[in-house]
């Protein structure tokens, strides 16, 4: 059986298994991708869809409010399964994320952002050379 085109990938980037640009048109192939390489990583099935979910608010929320394109780099960071995605938009700090499901707290924005906490082991934003780094994470095992 020939080996698995991702892993060669992976080991030859120092853990990526997927680190690519995408836009809007691209989302639904971005999804298979990212669900390909959780699979692939050993992300559960029972996780796998929350994963993919969390992915796609994030790079929705980078084409809807940065510019519509943005860079996601998935790779194995330990025991996780680390997803980072950049924007060249005004950038944002993590204060935007609501505490309540939005629209029980009065705000009409941030439901991709709470969903992502939610479901997601890990998430944090910082500031990129232009725009945003979000990076969430899960837990493997």
């Amino acid at each position: 059986m020939p080996a698995d085109p991702r892993r060669r990938t992976a080991n030859r980037a120092g853990g990526h298994l997927l680190n690519r640009r995408f836009t809007a048109g691209e989302l639904p192939r971005l999804r298979v991708q990212v669900e390909e390489c959780a699979a692939w990583a050993g992300l559960r099935e029972a996780r796998r869809g929350d994963f993919v979910l969390a992915v796609d608010e994030i790079a929705s929320n980078a084409i809807e409010h940065a510019g519509g394109t943005g860079s996601l780099v998935l790779l194995r960071v330990g025991d996780e399964l680390e997803c980072r995605i950049s924007d060249s938009g005004p950038g944002f700090s993590e204060d935007v994320i609501p505490q309540l499901l939005p629209g029980l707290d009065g705000a009409t924005s941030g439901r991709g952002l709470w969903l992502t906490q939610l479901v997601t082991d890990r998430l944090a934003v910082s500031a990129g050379a232009v725009g945003a780094v979000v990076t969430l994470a899960m837990r493997l095992r």
